[in-house]
């Protein structure tokens, strides 16, 4: 099964977008299926205040595992995490027209008003999977230009 199809299963599932991607690159980045998902567990829908988007914190959480740094002195895995980085907010701002996820969805994702717009149609089921294949897609060609 490839990263996209794990992902929308898990987003299937009811997961949030950004347990759904960080989830599907669990194997790959040392992380269990059941910590991944728990440490992806608060970040979906902007953080549910709107914010960045969940698919695309998902996808930062797997560009820290593969290239953050964990050395004090390891200077060169900062600069590549802040690049890595960098690339996935900039791409998915050019594929999407922002990251931010009120702007995405056109609503206030934090009020009920705004969930209950988003219900009414269809964003989360018809839209948001969209941003986790986008997030996926864009994640997979940065982690192929840095091997």
């Amino acid at each position: 099964m490839t990263h996209k199809e794990k992902a929308l299963v898990y987003f299937g599932d009811k997961f949030h977008c950004s347990q759904s991607v960080l989830a599907a690159f669990a194997d790959e980045v040392g992380l269990s299926e059941e910590h991944a998902l728990k440490l992806g567990a608060c970040f979906g829908g902007g953080m549910r205040q709107g914010e960045v988007c969940g698919a695309v914190t998902g996808a930062l959480m797997v560009l820290g595992m593969l290239y953050g740094q964990c050395d004090k002195d390891d200077l060169e895995s900062r600069m590549t995490a802040n690049k890595v980085n960098d690339e996935m907010m900039k791409r998915f701002k050019e594929k999407n027209g922002t990251y931010i996820c009120n702007d995405l969805l056109g609503c206030d994702i934090s009020t009920p008003e705004g969930a209950q717009y988003c219900i009414e149609n269809k964003l989360f089921t018809e839209f948001c999977p969209k941003m986790v294949e986008s997030a996926i897609e864009i994640l997979e060609e940065i982690i192929a230009e840095n091997k």
